[in-house]
Order: C-alpha cells, then structure tokens, then sequence
C-alpha cells in the first residue's frame, strides 16, 4: 500500500549520511575552498616580510652586521640609511655633517636576496610593506557588502566560481609584477571581490540538517587551522616570494571544475521557485548515495517569500523586522569582538624569537584543539551558553594573564594560550551562530553585513602593539574588557540549534520561540512511503 505523507526538507536531508558519497564530494569541495580562502587571508605575512638590509658601503658602520636600522652615516638620528656621505669616511662621528654632500643610496645589501623588499624598491619605506596587510583587510571589509547581495541574488556556486577563479588571477599576476602600485592594487581587488569563505560556509549551512551544523563547522574550522600550518610548509619550502604566491594561487584555477562538480545550495534554489533543478539535485544526491527516493514520485512545495523575490525588497522586509533588526546589531557587536580577539592575540602571539615559519605554523595549531572541542561544546551545550562562556573565559583569562607577576613566564603564557583557545570557540560559533538566525532568501547579505561590520576589528587589530608603550598588558585588557561586555550582550539572544533554517523573516522571528507555529510551514517535499 503507498501512503504519502509530506515532509519538509530537513527531513529529506537526514536520509543522507554524512559518511556517503555524496556529502564526501561536497565536502571536499568546501574544505578546498575554506582552505585557499585561509591562504589568501594571511599570505602577506610572507609575502610581503621584513628582511634586514643597509646601505652596501659599510665604511661608516659600527659593525658588520644587516640590521633593520643601518646605522647612521648621513644625519643625526636618522633612522635608516638612505643616503650617504661623498666622502664615505668624513663625518661618520661628526655632530655636524654637510648636507651639500650628501648623495641618495643606491646600493644596497640584503640579509635575504631577491626578497619583496628589494624587488620592488621599498628600502627604508617599511610602512609601504605593512601597507599590503591593511589595504587587503579593507578591501575585505568592503568586498562582503559586495559578496553578501550577490551571493543572495545570482547563488551561492555562481559566486564562489566567480571569487575563487578572480582570486587566482590576481594573486598569479602578484607573482609576476615588478610594480609596487600594481601589486597593491591586485591586492585590493582580491579583497574586493576574492573572498569566498563566506559565501561557502552558508552554502554548507545550507545543505545539512541542524543536527549535523555542529559537524559541518568543525571541519571547517579544522581545515583553515590546518590550512595555516600547510601555507607555513610551503612558505618555508619556497621562501622566494614569486614562487610562494604561484605555489598557493595556482591551485585555485581548480574553481573552474567547480561547474561541473559543485550543487548548488538546494534551500536557496527552493525559496527562488527553481524547484525542478532543486529536485534534480536531490535525485541525484539520492542515487550517489544509494538512497531511496523516488524522485518521479517528488513535488517540491515552499512557503513563498514574505516580499518580493527582488533582494532589495528582501532586504526591506528583513530590516522591517524590529527583532532582527536588533539582533543584527547584537551580531555586529558578536562579529567585532570576535574578529579583534583573534587578530590581536594573533598579532601578540607572534612576537617571537626564532625561525618566522616555525612560529606562525605552532601559533596556527594551537588553534586545533579548540576547533576539535567544538564538536563536543556545540552539540552538548548548543549555542548560546557556548557563545557567553567562552566570551567570558576569554576574558577572564585575558585581563588574569596581565595580572601575573613577572618571573612566571610559564603561568602567564598559560593564561594566554587558554585565553586563545576560548577565543577560538567564540569566533567559530559567531560564524555559525550568524548563519543560523536570518532567512534563507537573505542569510548570505546578513551574514556578509555581520562579518564586513567585524573587519573593523582587523583594521584597528594591529594598531593594538603601540599601547603596550603604556603599559605591556594594556592589549589584552582591552580583549578581555570587550570580550566580557559582549558575553552580557549574548545573554539578550535567542537559542538557535533546535529550530531548522528559517526561509522567511516571519520565520526568523519565531527563532528561540517554544511554539513556533511558523516554523512548521517549511519548504516541504511529498514522497512515496511504502
């Protein structure tokens, strides 16, 4: 006897393991992405190093070595040898030097050969190096106003073929330029419109069930922890800076392939009425995973949008919503918290003596442990408690590292070590936390918003090291004094992990409701049950 019953889409998704063909393949392909995207985000770190350099006549030189700040051989206090003296011996211990005799100089000698520094002329213009960090973090910032309503309009594959292969190419034409302009301006045009970290995490959102949430953002947040200590191995293998950009942006002309072997994010498909190509995909998950169901047998349904399908009317009725129009705002805060915990503590980390590479690959890994403990916290704790302690144990620890003694490396390094690992677990359910309380038919712009809003962090992140003029724990005030006043701000929040993605702003409202009516009224698919 055949009894048809309906059943929404969640259910449709939790006929498919994990463990089978099918979420293998899409898996793989988001890992790729998240991966590369971590390169991109970072790879100035070596790109564009510091190396040492002097001027290449050494005669007024209180010794042999390449230091950052030749020593002085034109005026006093000088604080890097551009020029010199024509007579290279006289006035070496002057107080008084001729500045009539006093020429540009053009030779110089480098603790590293053929570095970026010296490739593109950027001798004693050290801020022009730092620059290329700054000008990608806004470009960034600016890129997901711009990624976020795209990815809601065009879809979810469009847009991450679209970035990955834009980023490929300006990163290879990095690699061959000689032009410090030119490099900065393809560095601003990757942030602008290369980012696809976003845009891949809703689309994997999007595909599981709310139970497997948990799983999906835990190889994600892995992955880019891994991705750190692979883009370390490679840096360290290639040191030359060319090589290095070829060796991690080539890769991603894989993105092309993307066309072929990446679905499209079934729930977007159905709130855009595209329902035959989202039963396709459903078919044909189902037959890679050997997976009963008839797909002859399917009619797809969904609860129209509650405004027109145009995104600007989307966007009106999201932001016409006064409940979540506050809990944008809470996200915003959520978002910049997270962002400057990671990047000054990061930038802090980092202040090591020793081999550069070794540094940064151990400072990246120790952010696995917590990507792992994740798993556990998220599934047996949720959401919201995670998010509160884990703001709060960040900065307890934090603000208790600035109160240890000196003479005690070891508790203080502790203290900071536990205080990065709660930092982690925050920034990894904000990300997941943002992409579960907005609609379907705006997530990606919301969560693009959120995340633009939080690179204000990145910008002001590695300002952080002048306070320590101050005072040496000032930095890490200011993290745990954000990160405990943002803890409260959780507290005012919903719980997200027992409702399925909403699809509508109606939807979303009922998000952390006990009785959600609304959430009954899913997109939904009627099959054949024998």
């Amino acid at each position: 006897m055949v009894i048809k019953e309906k059943v929404d889409l969640e259910n449709v998704l939790s006929k498919f393991k994990l463990s089978g063909r099918y979420y293998v393949k899409l898996f793989a392909l988001l890992i790729f992405s998240g991966v590369t995207n971590a390169f991109y985000s970072l790879n100035y770190v070596f790109a564009a190093s510091y190396v040492g350099y002097r001027c290449k006549y050494t005669e007024c030189e209180n010794n042999n070595n390449i230091t950052s700040s030749p020593v002085n051989i034109t005026l006093k206090d000088a604080k890097c040898s551009r020029y010199l003296l024509l007579d290279k011996t006289a006035g070496c211990h002057a107080g008084n030097v001729d500045t009539s005799r006093i020429v540009s100089c053009t030779d110089w000698v480098y603790e590293e050969p053929q570095s970026f520094v010296e490739e593109l002329g950027l001798e004693c213009e050290d801020w022009k190096r730092t620059l290329v960090g700054t000008v990608h973090s806004f470009g960034y910032m600016i890129g997901l106003l711009i990624t976020g309503p795209l990815a809601d309009k065009i879809g979810r594959k469009k847009l991450i073929i679209l970035f990955g292969i834009t980023a490929a190419a300006m990163g290879i034409g990095r690699s061959l330029t000689n032009s410090y302009i030119v490099y900065l301006t393809l560095e601003l045009v990757e942030g602008l419109f290369g980012d696809t970290y976003s845009t891949t995490f809703t689309l994997g959102v999007e595909m599981v069930t709310k139970e497997n949430r948990v799983t999906f953002i835990t190889l994600m947040t892995a992955s880019t922890s891994l991705a750190g200590i692979l883009m370390a191995v490679i840096a360290w293998s290639l040191p030359y800076w060319r090589h290095f950009l070829m060796a991690i942006y080539a890769p991603s002309l894989i993105f092309l392939l993307y066309i072929y072997f990446l679905d499209e994010s079934v729930r977007w498909l159905l709130i855009k009425g595209k329902k035959e190509e989202a039963k396709v995909i459903i078919s044909n998950a189902a037959k890679a995973s050997k997976v009963e169901l008839n797909s002859d047998a399917m009619s797809i349904k969904c609860e129209s949008n509650d405004s027109k399908n145009d995104l600007t009317s989307s966007l009106k009725s999201t932001f016409g919503s006064k409940k979540i129009m506050l809990r944008f705002l809470a996200c915003g805060c959520f978002w910049i918290t997270g962002i400057f915990n990671k990047y000054v503590l990061l930038i802090n980390s980092v202040e090591l003596e020793g081999n550069k590479y070794l540094n940064f690959g151990l400072t990246t890994f120790s952010e696995l442990p917590a990507s792992l403990a994740l798993a556990y916290v998220l599934k047996k704790f949720r959401r919201k408690m995670p998010l509160i302690f884990s703001f709060m144990l960040t900065g307890v620890f934090c603000i208790g590292q600035t109160l240890v003694s000196k003479g005690n490396p070891w508790l203080s390094t502790s203290l900071f070590l536990v205080g990065k690992f709660m930092a982690t677990i925050s920034y990894a359910t904000v990300y997941l936390y943002t992409s579960e309380i907005f609609p379907t038919y705006t997530r990606n712009t919301m969560h693009a918003l959120c995340s633009s809003v939080g690179r204000i962090a990145s910008l002001l992140a590695p300002q952080t090291p002048l306070l320590i003029r101050y005072w040496s724990g000032l930095p890490c005030v200011v993290v745990g004094g954000l990160s405990l006043i943002t803890s409260v701000i959780v507290m005012l929040m919903p719980e997200t992990s027992d409702d399925i993605l909403p699809d509508t702003a109606r939807q979303a409202e009922a998000i952390g409701v006990k009785t959600s009516p609304t959430m009954s009224t899913k997109c939904e698919v009627t099959c054949t049950k024998f």
